[in-house]
């Protein structure tokens, strides 16, 4: 049995390797194991809480396996324990290679908000879209981004990249002076780009795109929040693509 400081080193270890993500409750935990991450430790300051919610909300794992702690402990690895009382660290995966790719990237230029990058990668993994790209400065891989997203980071491809490296594929951007959703259709291999909550696409992805593309929206409203523009889209795209 493992004592507090073995934990504690080892999660320390894990955590200067730069190469861990951390998981935050016990949803973030689920679905990073049900989508084949690598979890070389995971901690609970509620082990039977644990057991009874991943029997009944994850008894495809067949239990989840973590080193029970004091809520104190809990608190000096994690800076903000999720009520729950589940913490973990995963290895970070490579990005997925999509050439020939059956779904839409959603690409998030420049985006800002750490919480809209994890709704709009929960979404991606919803909808089965091969992967979110982000470009700019912003990890898409921070753990308020993981948070946010619920640990679906594991379900699709996540990564930030430039756009003079996006995959081949048509360019769709998003902007209200483009023309109308409802009269486009995006094929599998789409790029859908979104700008950034306060400017939007800028000039150098519309100078790249096939089509510039907006959702009506009604007068006077300035915008859709950056994650409902992206769910609206990707239902747009599964309706037309499975008619």
């Amino acid at each position: 049995m493992r004592t507090v400081i073995d934990v504690e080193e080892r999660w320390a270890e894990l955590a200067a390797g730069g190469d861990t993500v951390l998981l935050e409750g016990f949803h973030a935990l689920k679905h990073a194991l049900r989508f084949g991450a690598v979890v070389p430790l995971a901690v609970t300051s509620d082990p039977a809480g644990l057991a009874e919610l991943a029997s009944a909300l994850a008894p495809d794992l067949g239990g989840v396996d973590a080193v029970p702690v004091s809520t104190e402990v809990l608190r000096r690895l994690v800076p903000r324990p999720h009520p729950t009382g589940v913490a973990a660290l995963a290895l970070r995966p490579q990005p997925v290679d999509n050439a020939a790719r059956t779904s839409p990237f959603v690409v998030l230029e420049n985006p800002r908000n750490l919480g809209n990058i994890g709704a709009v990668i929960r979404l991606a993994a919803g909808f089965g879209a091969a992967g979110v790209l982000t470009t700019g400065d912003v990890d898409p891989w921070h753990p308020t981004a993981v948070r946010g997203a619920a640990g679906l980071h594991f379900a699709t491809s996540v990564a930030r990249t430039s756009l003079d490296a996006l995959p081949s594929g048509p360019v769709f951007a998003l902007d209200p002076e483009g023309v109308s959703i409802h009269d486009v259709t995006f094929p599998d291999d789409a790029l859908l780009v979104f700008g950034s909550e306060r400017h939007g696409v800028t000039d150098d992805v519309k100078g790249m795109a096939t089509s510039t593309v907006a959702i009506p929206m009604r007068p006077h409203v300035s915008s859709f929040n950056l994650a409902t523009s992206v769910g609206m889209a990707l239902f747009h795209w599964q309706g037309r693509s499975r008619q």
